[in-house]
């Protein structure tokens, strides 16, 4: 599973819209049907329009670590329509023939009619809901610099700290992708080193995960927090150079994210079925431990026990929770 990232990784066609409506007022009247006349002298190749299109992407519009290659081209309603991968990702854009206008994502007909289907409300899970297992397993898919994956790391913790026995029901997994025997993450190379340096913890020296991320939390200071934990340095650094421990165990977290559909960080997956701590309270200690007790066939006695009910704090943070609130959103 090298290829496949979920939609969320480089949502491309965001990006360089902002650009292109700052382009509006060069050219207002601009549209797929309604392009300013070029002349053939003017036209460059297919395979050089598009290359031109993926060199400006990687200059202007991607962060560092990041780079677009070129798929394939084509002709397509007076325009070229490339592939360009991103990632592991694949997008259609367009160019024009003089390689002077980049539209972003697939094209709209224009002559098509679209009907708006009706919304109706989203049903809130109960406990009931939730599928029961003898030992059930929350997953958590988070990245380890996203806001909101770190503060369902510290709910996590949280529960732990107060029912150590919930380690063995709670499982962190890290979302991304792998590209040319490297893991890539959606925020960049450091957040991909970071996502290993955990997984290589949670898997070869568990004893050690929960311990570090409580430092690491506060401030993101790997280094210290690695020392403070008294991680084994010389196992830790065994794991990250060799292929077949550190980059085998992330594969299998990206093979779940794949079969799970997971599209953004956090995301809940209680004995293999999405779930949302916003129906049992939200991103809290207490919401979520309520949410793993409804996945017990038989709930144990822990079950009854009182944790916070704050809502946990969004990024860096030396405590649990924050006075004016925290926020409820994921990275995508």
């Amino acid at each position: 599973m090298e290829k496949k990232l979920p939609k969320f990784f480089i949502p491309l066609a965001i990006i360089i819209f902002g650009i292109l409506v700052g382009g509006a007022i060069l050219y207002p009247k601009t549209n797929l049907k309604n392009l300013p006349l070029v002349k053939k002298e003017n036209f460059l190749s297919p395979s050089e329009a598009a290359q031109k299109a993926i060199d400006y992407i990687n200059k202007n519009l991607l962060q560092p670590g990041n780079e677009a290659s070129l798929v394939e081209v084509q002709e397509e309603s007076g325009l070229y329509k490339f592939k360009l991968k991103i990632a592991g990702r694949e997008y259609n854009s367009y160019v024009t023939k003089d390689g002077k206008l980049l539209f972003p994502s697939e094209g709209i007909d224009l002559d098509q009619k679209r009907e708006t289907p009706a919304s109706s409300p989203q049903k809130k899970m109960s406990c009931e809901d939730i599928k029961k297992e003898k030992k059930p397993l929350l997953e958590a898919f988070v990245v380890s610099r996203c806001p909101f994956g770190t503060q369902m790391q510290r709910v996590l913790g949280e529960i732990i700290k107060n029912v150590p026995s919930l380690a063995e029901n709670i499982r962190v997994e890290y979302i991304g992708a792998v590209e040319n025997g490297k893991i890539t993450s959606m925020h960049g190379e450091e957040e991909a080193k970071e996502n290993l340096n955990q997984i290589c913890l949670r898997e070869e020296q568990k004893e050690k995960y929960w311990p570090y991320l409580s430092c690491y939390l506060k401030k993101g200071e790997s280094e210290k927090c690695l020392k403070e934990a008294q991680v084994d340095m010389e196992k830790l650094k065994g794991c990250l150079e060799d292929n077949s421990r550190g980059l085998s165990y992330a594969k299998k977290d990206f093979e779940l994210q794949e079969k799970y559909g997971v599209g953004g960080s956090p995301t809940l997956i209680l004995n293999g079925q999405e779930v949302s701590e916003y129906d049992f309270g939200g991103r809290s200690a207490e919401a979520v431990k309520t949410l793993l007790c409804c996945g017990f066939e038989e709930k144990p006695e822990f079950c009854n026990r009182k944790l916070n009910e704050n809502q946990a704090a969004t990024g860096f943070s030396e405590s649990y929770s924050q006075s004016s609130g925290a926020g409820a959103g994921s990275c995508q």
